[in-house]
Order: C-alpha cells, then sequence, then structure tokens
C-alpha cells in the first residue's frame, strides 16, 4: 500500500492512498501517528490528521489487513498562536461577532494560526490575510449573517491611475458587477490555510437570499468562498454548507487546494454550485465530498467581455478522489468560459445521482478565446446519473440563450464570438442505472466539436428509465435509453464502448466526419 503527503499546515496534514478506486478505499483502514493508533474504520482514499504540532517530524502508518504503508511528514512552521476567543468572541450564535474575528485575523504576524474553538459565531463577511491560517476547532461554527445589509459590496470595476489598467473586483456569472463579499475573502494574498474540523456555514437558507435569486438587490449575491488574485491558498477539512449561490469560487489566482471538504446544499437551493474556479491555475480539487442545488464542479473563465480583456484560462487543474452527489452535474466546464479551459485532469472520481456526468456546455457568443481542449476523463464511476455524457454547443443561458443566434442548425458565420471544442478523452468508466442518454454530442455546424475519444467505456440503463431532456437546449425532445446521440463533430473514436438496455439505434450520427470504433 502506498500512502502520499497532499498538503500539511501547521496542525494539520491530509494524506491519499495510492488505489485504484474511486473515491473509497478497497477496504477499511487504520492510521498510525508515531506508533500510536489516530483513525480507525477509515474508509475513502482521502483522509486527514488534526490537533499536530508545528515544525514537527511524525511517522505515519496505514494498515489495512496485512497491507500497510508508511511516510515520514513535517508540519508547517508556526510563528504566534493567535487564540481568537481572546479577542471578545461571543459563541452563542446570535450576537455579531464580524469585528472580533477580523480583529484576530487582521493582527495575526505573518507565519501566525489564527485558532478559533468550539463554539457557534454569528459573523458577516471575513477577510483573511497572507502567510496565516485559520484553523477552526471540531465543533467551532462559523455562522452567515441573515440581513444582506449587513455584508460590505464588492465594486465590480476598480479604476486604475493610469487610466489604463481595471481591476475587476465583484464578479456575478462571468462579468464583473457589483457583488456582496463572501462570507471567507482572499484578496490579494497568498499563502493562506483555512483548515481544521469545523463548519462554515452561510446560513442562507435562513435569509432571503434564494427569493427571486437572478435578481440585483443592493448588489448580486454573494459566494461562501471567494478568492481574486491570490496565491497558494488551501481550503481543507472544514465541512461546508448552506451557501448564497456559489459556495467555492477562486477567481483569478494560482496555486489553489481544495482538499477533504464535505460540502451540503440543498438540493433545491438555486445556484448553489459546490467549487467553480473561474480563471485560476494549478487547482487541485482532491478528496471532496459534494452535494449542492445545482453543478457539483465548474470550471469557467468568465463570459466574452472578460475573455477579451483578460483573457485568462482556467487550466491545469486536477480532480481526484471526489464524490459528486445529487448535482445538475458531476464536472461541468462552462457555461462562462471566454477564457477558455485547458489541460483538466479527471481521475477515480464517483458521481452519485447527479443529472449528468461530464458535462460540458458553452454557446455561441462566448467568443474565440472560449476554447476547450486537453480534457482527460479516466477511472470514474457513475451510479444513476441520468445522462453520463452531454457535450452540449448550444446551452440556452443568458438572456438571449434562446435566440436564433444561440440555437440555430444552420452554419452561421465564424467569427470573434465563436466558441470553439478541442480533443475530450474519456476512458475506463462504468456508469449504471443511466436513465435519459449515455452520451449527446452535440457542435455547432460551423465548428464541429474536434475529436470524441472513448475507450473502456460501459454504460447500461435503468430497465425502469423515466424519459428527460438530456441537454439543456431548444428543441431537444424528451428520451429514454437513447444510446449515442451526435451531431457536428469532426471525429469520433470509440474502443471498447459497451452499451446495455438502450433502446432505438446505437449510434445516431449528423455531420460526423469521420468515425472509428473496435
Amino acid at each position: 500500500m502506498q500512502v502520499c503527503l497532499v498538503h500539511a499546515t501547521t496542525r494539520s496534514a491530509c494524506f491519499e492512498l495510492q488505489t485504484g478506486t474511486c473515491y473509497k478505499a478497497p477496504a477499511p483502514f487504520e492510521v498510525l501517528l508515531d506508533g500510536q493508533p489516530v483513525l480507525t474504520g477509515a474508509e475513502t482514499n482521502v483522509f486527514s490528521l488534526y490537533h499536530l504540532e508545528p515544525a514537527r517530524t511524525y511517522r505515519l502508518e496505514v494498515m489495512a489487513g496485512e497491507d500497510c504503508g508508511s511516510l515520514e511528514f513535517t508540519t508547517s512552521t508556526e510563528s504566534f498562536f493567535v487564540d481568537a476567543s481572546r479577542f471578545g468572541l461571543t459563541a452563542d450564535g446570535v450576537s455579531d461577532n464580524t469585528a472580533f474575528l477580523q480583529a484576530a485575523l487582521s493582527s495575526c504576524p505573518p507565519g501566525g494560526t489564527v485558532y478559533v474553538p468550539a463554539g457557534t459565531y454569528r459573523t458577516q463577511s471575513l477577510f483573511l490575510c497572507s502567510d496565516t491560517t485559520l484553523y477552526l476547532e471540531k465543533g467551532c461554527t462559523l455562522l452567515g449573517g441573515t440581513d444582506r445589509r449587513e455584508y460590505p459590496v464588492l465594486p465590480g470595476v476598480l479604476p486604475c491611475a493610469n487610466e489604463k489598467d481595471e481591476f475587476y473586483l465583484g464578479l456575478w456569472e462571468g462579468n464583473p458587477l457589483d457583488s456582496f463579499a463572501g462570507l471567507i475573502n482572499v484578496i490579494h494574498a497568498k499563502n493562506v490555510n483555512i483548515t481544521g474540523e469545523g463548519c462554515i456555514n452561510a446560513n442562507a437558507d435562513k435569509g432571503d437570499w434564494y427569493e427571486n435569486p437572478k435578481e440585483r438587490r443592493i448588489a448580486w449575491r454573494p459566494r461562501l468562498f471567494f478568492t481574486n488574485n491570490a496565491e497558494n491558498v488551501t481550503l481543507h477539512g472544514v465541512e461546508i454548507c448552506n451557501s448564497y449561490s456559489w459556495t467555492i469560487h477562486p477567481t483569478y489566482s494560482c496555486g489553489v487546494n481544495i482538499l477533504q471538504l464535505h460540502i451540503h446544499n440543498h438540493a433545491n437551493s438555486p445556484n448553489t454550485d459546490g467549487i467553480d474556479p473561474e480563471s485560476c491555475r494549478d487547482v487541485n480539487i482532491i478528496g471532496d465530498y459534494v452535494h449542492v442545488g445545482d453543478d457539483c464542479i465548474a470550471l469557467k473563465s468568465g463570459k466574452l467581455f472578460l475573455g477579451v480583456v483578460k483573457h485568462i484560462p482556467c487550466e491545469n487543474v486536477t480532480i481526484r478522489n471526489c464524490c459528486l452527489s445529487r448535482g445538475h452535474g458531476g464536472l461541468v466546464i462552462g457555461s462562462e468560459m471566454s477564457g477558455g479551459v485547458r489541460n483538466v485532469t479527471v481521475t477515480q472520481c464517483l458521481m452519485d445521482h447527479t443529472d449528468r456526468g461530464l458535462r460540458v456546455k458553452t454557446r455561441r457568443g462566448r467568443g474565440k478565446n472560449a476554447v476547450i481542449d486537453g480534457l482527460v476523463f479516466r477511472n470514474v464511476e457513475m451510479r444513476h446519473v441520468l445522462t453520463p455524457f452531454v457535450i452540449n454547443m448550444f446551452y440556452f443561458c443568458d438572456p438571449d440563450g434562446k435566440s436564433d443566434y444561440v440555437q440555430s442548425h444552420d452554419a452561421l458565420p465564424l467569427d470573434d464570438a465563436t466558441p470553439r471544442l478541442g480533443s475530450l478523452t474519456m476512458e475506463n468508466i462504468t456508469a449504471t442505472d443511466a436513465e435519459y442518454a449515455g452520451c449527446w454530442f452535440s457542435g455547432l455546424p460551423e465548428q464541429p466539436i474536434e475529436r470524441v475519444e472513448m475507450r473502456n467505456v460501459s454504460i447500461a440503463f435503468a430497465p425502469d428509465a423515466g424519459a428527460g431532456t438530456a441537454a439543456m437546449m431548444c428543441n431537444a425532445d424528451p428520451c429514454k435509453k437513447l444510446a449515442i446521440r451526435a451531431e457536428n463533430v469532426r471525429s469520433i473514436a470509440l474502443h471498447n464502448v459497451r452499451l446495455e438496455g438502450y433502446e432505438g439505434e446505437r449510434l445516431q450520427f449528423t455531420n460526423v466526419e469521420s468515425f472509428e470504433e473496435e
């Protein structure tokens, strides 16, 4: 058995077993630290330890029957330990602790840890500083306030002194618009850790955040966790729930680690995506459990304006050993992807009762920089995913989403607003109890999908499957047990692709230039 260190902070560490299974380990295991048992009956490939000492080297052993593995690791150094309770906190879940928590965070010297003990602390927006760690003790809850008037507004645009460069701070669905600050914010900061066994509960279900969710009131809805122009940020271990809108939303940041979070939003909560990196580079999403009211993980890079002005793709993303449950899509790209998305690898993930598994969504109007390329999707298990694979270039989002310009299946002139999809590779995937369709691939007639390659893929339909719409586009009739539908694709390669329980023709192709199967 091989075990690897994923990330270590001053007082916690995250580890990963190297197995071939999706999310869960082959068998329960025990963890010993310096020869003493600290974790028994662990079941997931990714696990964490807490209450460690700073700057100390430990020996870790993992044992599952006769199989075992070990390693040595060292926690980070710590300059100061800042107990936030000394700043005047009141742990009654009612009193406003925003100023006291912010005082602790702002006062922490570089290299220090801000420790929040057990208790429920109501708070509004908090802003973290560079070179600090926020540690939430088990039994600690940061509870979001419900009055939107108490949240600061992040302006969409900040003018620059040279009158040429603007800074886009507040963001809403891919555009620079005035938005409320998140509950936890990391802006222009680096080397920041948020860790521990505590809970960050935005408490949005107790306020008016879900009423008329597409309506701007004072400003657009906040996210639970938000970064902008940050570097080396890690969010690890904590429970995250009841977000206002998108839950984890790093933007224009690099070196982002999202590790073994437990994210839970109500299934009917509007637009509460789980993890949405936007125009970020070098992102690791490892060991997370996500159960939300919209897409579980969505990779984005803004709408047309930001795609043209900033042209910053979301790139070099690793998603591994995650459980994605009940969302609209498991792994989603788009639809705000005008800066492009590239070099994405998804492995060893379990998708459970999501509407779609791999979901790519874009549309005319996203722009010539809206290029998706280098997506590898392998070693994934899908259980009762209604449609395992959807690639849709007619996504009917935005006010003009159902217009002839977006929805026409006639070839339109290529222009600066036409998106492009490159190569997508899917291999070693098992999907059981699918319902609507196995694969739905819809490219643009003037800009077909370049290549779809599937290898060692098995899709089985539920015997009692119901009918529904596989792709969110106009004139997509409800379907049931549809095997593979493809239109406007330059090249499709199917290697050992097995489909069971489908109805009608196995392959329904329109304008597919090259096809190979073995």
